[in-house]
């Protein structure tokens, strides 16, 4: 079963919607900014990077869900989110809908205990993501709406 995940993950494609165009979010990705540089997080089961990001909650609002992924996942202590877009993610056996959100971060933090092993800042993304073929296609928007924004 792991390796047919991680085949999943590698081949796991994403179409963008614009904000609030999905009605029923199933996760959140959030593409976090710090001082230049793209903060991912390292899962402990994996040799990849991927961004900040998971389920949304019974009763959690998706902007609830990306504040308490974030710093699950990064540790990061202070941070603006932006709602950036809708996607829905899709491979071979499902699909799934979420919403992307950009996150200027000030203050970075502890890791705490989690799924995630650690977290790092990146110039440029790395060729070692869980999700390649999305992931640069998420971070490519976020950074779209912060400079459009002049969130940098």
């Amino acid at each position: 079963m792991h390796a047919q995940d991680t085949e999943l993950r590698k081949e796991l494609h994403c179409t963008i919607y614009p904000t609030n165009s999905l009605q029923k979010l199933k996760y959140v990705v959030i593409c976090s900014y710090c001082n230049g540089k793209w903060l991912l997080s390292k899962h402990k089961k994996r040799s990849t990077w991927e961004t900040q990001g998971g389920h949304i909650e019974n009763g959690e609002s998706a902007l609830d869900a990306a504040k308490r992924e974030l710093f699950e996942e990064s540790g990061v202590k202070d941070a603006e989110l932006y709602y950036v877009c809708d996607y829905c993610g899709y491979d071979s056996l499902s699909s799934a809908d979420g919403a992307v959100f950009f996150a200027k971060i000030y203050e970075l933090g502890e890791m705490p205990e989690s799924e995630m092993e650690k977290a790092r800042l990146f110039d440029t993304l790395p060729d070692e993501l869980t999700y390649p073929l999305v992931t640069p296609k998420l971070i490519e928007q976020a950074e779209l709406y912060a400079i459009k924004q002049k969130l940098i």
